[in-house]
């Protein structure tokens, strides 16, 4: 099996290199006829309005739709999370609308108000995942199949799933715990129900 990163734009260089250390050779996506064969494809973080504009140039908003809609996996990180959703509180960007949630962005601020916390996880066991959040969206709506795996103290949830979809508000790939990555490999490869996930920490 073969996974893709989006890399037109965004920190998509961090997630080839944490797939790297998991031993998976990881395809970077600027094209349509890239996405052939993709057991799944991660769509990171960067700036969400630029990200949904070279979508439209390079023709990949439908073929990332069939992609969801094919069963394939895909993960949505920060700017990722707000184009795979089904809507956002702004007019743009304009997301892809795959999967059953609604999106504010930037909802804790500016750059400057980039935290860190530790969240528990019960799909990624026992141990908090130490959770990076930069100019991060939040959900505001989760549909009825949407699976919350994690949230803030104030019920806002960070994390969710639904079947072969994921999103992240925060950012997986910039820190040494690789559980999110294991969980995305186990999802592309039809294992992952979202209750198990293997500790996949560095």
């Amino acid at each position: 099996m073969e996974v893709g990163v989006l890399a037109v734009q965004g920190d998509f260089a961090e997630h080839i290199a944490v797939l790297s250390k998991l031993g998976v050779k990881a395809r970077e996506v600027r094209l349509p006829e890239h996405l052939e064969s993709l057991g799944g494809l991660i769509i990171p973080g960067g700036e969400s309005t630029t990200l949904s504009r070279l979508m439209t140039l390079y023709n990949l908003r439908e073929p990332l739709q069939k992609m969801a809609v094919e069963g394939r996996a895909v993960w949505g990180t920060c700017a990722g999370m707000i184009m795979i959703s089904q809507e956002i509180t702004e007019n743009d960007p304009v997301p892809l609308g795959i999967m059953d949630i609604g999106v504010q962005r930037n909802a804790f601020g500016r750059q400057v108000d980039s935290f860190e916390q530790r969240l528990d996880i019960k799909a990624m066991g026992s141990d908090p995942f130490h959770a990076i959040f930069i100019r991060a969206p939040v959900i505001i709506r989760v549909g009825n199949d949407v699976e919350v795996l994690c949230a803030l103290d104030d019920d806002r949830p960070v994390a969710v799933q639904q079947g072969n979809l994921m999103a992240t508000s925060f950012h997986p790939e910039l820190t040494n715990d690789y559980r999110f990555h294991s969980y995305f490999l186990e999802l592309a490869n039809g294992n992952s129900n979202g209750h198990s996930c293997g500790n996949g920490s560095s």
